[in-house]
């Protein structure tokens, strides 16, 4: 990446060299860090600390475009590397774009025929690249894709051997287009398709050379590719160069990872060890699902320690639904489950009044709700309308100005008022309370299968609570292109309100216990399940669908009010510091602050959202109840003994694990290189296309990543680039059969993308290289 595209994936050397000045990284750390690294030859600790005062010296390999921009005024005006990002990019924004435009692209052909289309009615980018002759020459644009990539391939003369690395390189001057084209492929690949619009893209970036080429004398020419394959002629050589110049990053990247690890293996190490957890598990008033999203971690901390009689779990916030949702009256179906997988259920809304848990949805009052939202779409539709069109736009503005002073003044003085949903945008207020979003098109049977697979994956298939309550997540912002970043992973981006309300319902049907009764799965009668929201915001708990509980869950829900008020101070003073607040503010001032910030237009940090996250713990809770994890560690409950045949494991490894590695890579890219790999200055973002991504400003790339108001507070990073440390209770074997089965999992693991550590007999252990190592604080 650095050689090719002048990226970086390690942390900057000046921010290891703070770590190492504070004392977070000590000796010991870099001393193991260099153990564990292939000696090539070995590294010293000398030669690593002298590393520290310079900046890494890394070759870079051109491009064809790169090298035919050789004019000696070429500084006055953009690189011809910038304005074709700018160009090709504008191009793909209007070509993907369904939500946003009025007017909508043809897309018969492909995005390469659109492109080339567009191209040669833009009388722009001429004057950006300073080729006045440009339009002329664009007659030389291959017909076709398949065109393209031929011409260029074989024009370059480039060794076959670097192909592929010139190609990646390509692609990455428009990587954040780039990746929404792999992200469409990776879609409809879950269904078994193939998608041709990342070798569109390709092509139309070949292409550019085509065109550069033809504005350029033969000898221009010809001096260009006698360049370009000079250097390409040594590209393996100066990818070995890079890796060399690179290991000391390595090491230092490994040294940072040592010193947390080095933290996390002693505070495991003081939750109670196996032979003193008691045989049966006590009686409990209340179980609560949580998330495994890191900030769940303080909660549920806060909550056992407020409460004795409550017990947390931690599942992906999914809750096992592999659901799309549709809302009410709208063709705005979503996935509500982890991007790795294809939805395989439908969840829509149906409307149940008060006291009809048991008796089904009212049909006639859903179609007059239907009805009535779509004539309020429609109105509003036909209202904006009027600011689109040329010629009504100033009587618009003139019209229309006085509306928004509502807004700004909502803004400069934001309320304390609760989290929106966005799902009911547009319901008259009288059907919200009654709009619930339920599974449908399963028969009973499936219902059946559905539910105790869910139960069985959560250990919730025996031992069941009175009160048991399925609580997903999401954050509370306002004016927030990146709102999705700060909701949940496992629903796809969404809150998990969906999810967590449609389990309940499901849960709580008398035939659906029936045919678990069957599967040897047994209810009590008195056992209630509750959809609850936890708002990562202001760390409040939202109940759901409240009306159709029983009297005794309603008055348990009561009753827990108290619980969750004293649990949520807590936890909202232990993140106030990090938000720059005073910790010791009153009860009810703080709580203000922290709704009045989550409706501020102007708050670019509402939320840390799981900056810091850094491990990933499948385990009982006993083997880390009581431990201060500092919002750190996904939680994942997880008992190896009711799990005979591994398949629960297995699960968890392949989709959670896979999930919090995405995200923490999500994080550590946008931390080590916030330019390439971040989405830059939330002030300056952007919405393209609706729902595609953002730009920076009004052009260039489509940004992808974390902006870097989500990751450093003005003086320092908050998030630490760490990889993912996973810790799994269950026996060896059964892990490695596990990764042995999935390739997925061997490329993480053998080629060092996440650590991963296991609960041994004595202690913790490592696996590298084919085997379990004990730790080296556990082994001393």
């Amino acid at each position: 990446m650095a050689v090719l595209a002048d990226m970086r994936v390690f942390p900057s050397r000046g921010a290891i060299k703070q770590a190492w000045d504070a004392g977070r990284i000590n000796a010991a750390d870099l001393h193991e860090a260099l153990a564990r690294l292939p000696a090539r030859p070995a590294l010293t600790p000398a030669a690593c600390l002298e590393a520290l005062r310079q900046p890494a010296k890394l070759p870079h390999l051109p491009l064809l475009i790169d090298v035919l921009d050789d004019d000696p005024a070429r500084h006055t005006r953009l690189s011809w590397r910038q304005a074709i990002t700018h160009q090709v990019s504008q191009t793909c924004a209007a070509y993907f774009d369904d939500q946003q435009a009025d007017w909508q692209p043809e897309r018969a052909e492909g995005l390469y025929a659109f492109w080339r289309d567009t191209l040669t009615h833009d009388h722009g980018i001429s004057v950006l690249m300073g080729l006045p002759g440009l339009p002329r020459r664009l007659g030389a644009l291959p017909a076709t894709r398949q065109d393209a990539e031929r011409w260029v391939l074989q024009r370059l003369g480039l060794p076959e051997a670097v192909w592929a690395d010139y190609l990646e390189a390509v692609l990455l001057t428009v990587q954040g287009w780039a990746s929404w084209c792999a992200y469409l492929g990776w879609q409809v690949g879950l269904e078994g398709r193939s998608d041709p619009h990342l070798r569109d893209l390709l092509a139309i970036r070949l292409a550019w050379g085509a065109i550069l080429l033809e504005c350029k004398d033969d000898d221009a020419s010809a001096r260009a590719f006698a360049a370009l394959r000079a250097q390409w002629r040594h590209a393996p050589a100066l990818l070995r160069q890079a890796e060399e110049t690179l290991r000391v990053d390595e090491a230092w990247q490994l040294a940072l990872e040592a010193a947390y690890q080095r933290v996390l293996a002693q505070r495991l190490a003081m939750a109670a060890p196996p032979l003193a957890w008691p045989e049966a598990a006590p009686a409990v008033e209340v179980q609560a699902a949580f998330c495994i999203d890191v900030r769940s971690e303080p909660l549920r901390r806060s909550l056992e320690a407020v409460w004795p009689g409550i017990q947390t779990i931690g599942f992906a916030g999914f809750f096992g639904l592999p659901v799309a949702y549709t809302p009410l009256g709208t063709p705005a179906r979503r996935p509500q489950l982890p991007g790795l997988l294809a939805p395989a259920m439908e969840v829509t809304d149906r409307l149940v009044p008060a006291g009809h848990a048991g008796g089904g949805a009212d049909a006639a009052l859903e179609e007059q709700a239907r009805h009535a939202r779509q004539r309020r779409f429609a109105a509003v539709d036909a209202w904006l309308a009027g600011s689109r069109w040329p010629s009504a736009a100033f009587s618009y503005v003139e019209a229309a100005g006085l509306g928004y002073l509502g807004k700004l003044g909502q803004w400069l003085r934001p309320g304390a008022g609760p989290r929106t949903r966005d799902d009911q945008a547009g319901l008259p207020a009288r059907y919200r309370p009654l709009c619930r979003p339920a599974l449908g098109g399963l028969d009973t049977e499936a219902r059946v299968g559905l539910a105790a697979r869910v139960l069985h994956a959560m250990g919730l298939d025996h031992a069941l609570a009175p009160l048991v309550l399925l609580v997903g997540h999401g954050s509370q912002s306002a004016n927030n292109a990146q709102a999705a970043a700060l909701d949940c992973g496992a629903c796809c981006g969404q809150t998990g309100e969906v999810n967590a309300r449609a389990l309940a319902q499901l849960l709580n049907d008398p035939a659906v216990r029936t045919g678990l009764a069957a599967r040897g799965i047994v209810v009590p009668a008195t056992t209630v399940f509750v959809a609850a929201l936890h708002n990562t915001t202001t760390d409040e708990l939202e109940g759901f669908d409240l009306d159709l509980l029983p009297d005794a869950a309603r008055a348990g829900w009561e009753r827990l009010q108290t619980v969750f008020a004293q649990a949520g101070d807590q936890v909202r003073r232990e993140r106030a510091a990090r938000l720059g607040l005073d910790p010791r503010a009153g009860h009810a001032a703080l709580l203000e602050t922290l709704r009045r910030r989550a409706n501020d237009g102007a708050q670019t940090r509402p939320e840390w959202g799981l900056a810091g996250n850094a491990c990933f713990l499948i385990a009982p809770r006993q083997r880390s109840r009581g431990l201060v994890l500092d919002g750190r560690a996904f939680l994942h409950d997880y008992d190896a003994a009711h799990d005979g045949d591994g398949s629960v494991l297995e699960l968890l490894m392949t989709a959670p694990m896979l999930v919090t590695h995405w995200i923490n890579w999500q994080y550590h890219a946008s931390t080590c290189e916030p330019e390439r790999l971040g989405s830059g200055n939330k002030l300056l973002h952007n919405v393209v296309g609706g729902h595609l991504g953002v730009f920076e400003g009004n052009g260039g790339d489509l940004r992808i990543g974390l902006s870097r108001q989500s990751l450093h507070d003005g003086e320092r990073w908050v998030h630490e680039p760490l990889r993912l440390t996973v810790v799994i209770d269950a026996p060896a074997a059964r892990i490695e059969a596990i990764v042995v089965r999935h390739a997925v999992l061997r490329q993480l693991v053998d080629n060092g993308w996440l650590h991963l550590w296991r609960f041994g007999e004595n202690g913790l252990l490592r696996y590298a290289q084919g085997e379990w190592q004990m730790l080296p604080s556990a082994a001393g």
